[in-house]
């Protein structure tokens, strides 16, 4: 509903997005967003696109007009109140698929370390006399040498991030 409220008003007042834009001092993406529903402005910039389409904050949310003034404040709360819950649901996704990730690191270093430790180095038993083995050798020694200087510190980033992360109860 404040998707096509929001493109039918500036569209009555003959704006293009891009002109709506630098009204509000966005990227015309940003408006794009917002007329399809992909994304929903805060508070301060809802005030601003009413002062830049001359409308009022109900009227974008959709709020009939002959509503009293006590309930027209009323209206725009609650309304206002599901679109913070509408941010808040998609700052907690995203905070979950961050979590996950850094999950998957942590498991993903914990795992590589304990088959490094379990298979020590078989390389330095080969026979370097046949090619194929030398590059072999050197591509397991060469990735062990990388993997022990920066998994520590990728570890200890990944846990740290999940202790940032967590949820506060």
């Amino acid at each position: 509903m404040l998707s096509e409220n929001i493109r039918s008003i500036r569209e009555s007042r003959g704006l293009s997005q891009e002109e709506l834009a630098i009204k509000l001092n966005v990227v015309r993406q940003t408006v794009s967003k917002w007329e399809r529903g992909l994304s929903v402005p805060d508070s301060d910039m809802l005030i601003s696109i009413s002062e830049a389409l001359d409308a009022s904050v109900g009227t974008l949310l959709g709020e009939g007009v002959s509503e009293p003034e006590a309930d027209g404040l009323s209206a725009i709360a609650e309304k206002l109140e599901v679109v913070n819950l509408q941010l808040a649901r998609g700052r907690e996704s995203r905070r979950r698929l961050v979590c996950g990730v850094l999950l998957a690191l942590v498991i993903a270093i914990v795992l590589a370390f304990a088959c490094l430790v379990v298979l020590g180095s078989p390389y330095s038993h080969w026979d370097f006399a046949d090619p194929e083995l030398a590059v072999a050798g050197a591509l397991y020694h060469g990735f062990e040498w990388v993997f022990v200087r920066i998994a520590p510190i990728a570890l200890v980033v990944a846990i740290a991030g999940l202790f940032l992360l967590r949820k506060r109860g």
